[in-house]
């Protein structure tokens, strides 16, 4: 039997801005961009963040130079929450679906030359739970 990880679905996507809630005491309360979302292992890696220190080994043939190099490690998607700049805190996403009216469909002929409404589909957007303010 083979047993699969469960993935966790997850409104933030690349370059929103996060706050960290839980977590290193010296991490906690720091807001920064996310860079990268590791969806396999529910965690993403956040500018300034659980910064490390790497060894790395100088390879000549890749023009890299050796020594101590400063990086962000990843830390766990539950760890922080959106930043909203409207609230000015850490906040939930929800959606909202916009609705289209008939009147914004665009009109299309048929090869038999009959003209036919193509209505323009709802799109979802995320929204600030608190405030309601658009996020994109």
């Amino acid at each position: 039997m083979s047993i699969q990880k469960a993935t966790m679905k997850t409104k933030l996507k690349k370059n929103d801005p996060v706050i960290v809630v839980r977590g290193n005491r010296k991490d906690k309360g720091k807001v920064g961009k996310i860079l990268r979302i590791i969806p396999d292992k529910q965690r993403l890696v956040v500018e300034k963040v659980r910064v490390i220190k790497e060894y790395v080994r100088a390879n000549p043939q890749k023009n890299i130079q050796g020594g101590i190099v400063d990086r962000e490690g990843s830390i766990p998607l539950s760890s922080v929450l959106y930043y909203c700049k409207e609230c000015e805190q850490g906040v939930r996403i929800g959606y909202k679906i916009t609705e289209v009216d008939e009147s914004q469909g665009k009109e299309t002929k048929n090869g038999k030359g009959k003209k036919s409404t193509v209505l323009a589909k709802p799109f979802k957007q995320r929204i600030c739970k608190k405030c309601g303010v658009v996020l994109d």
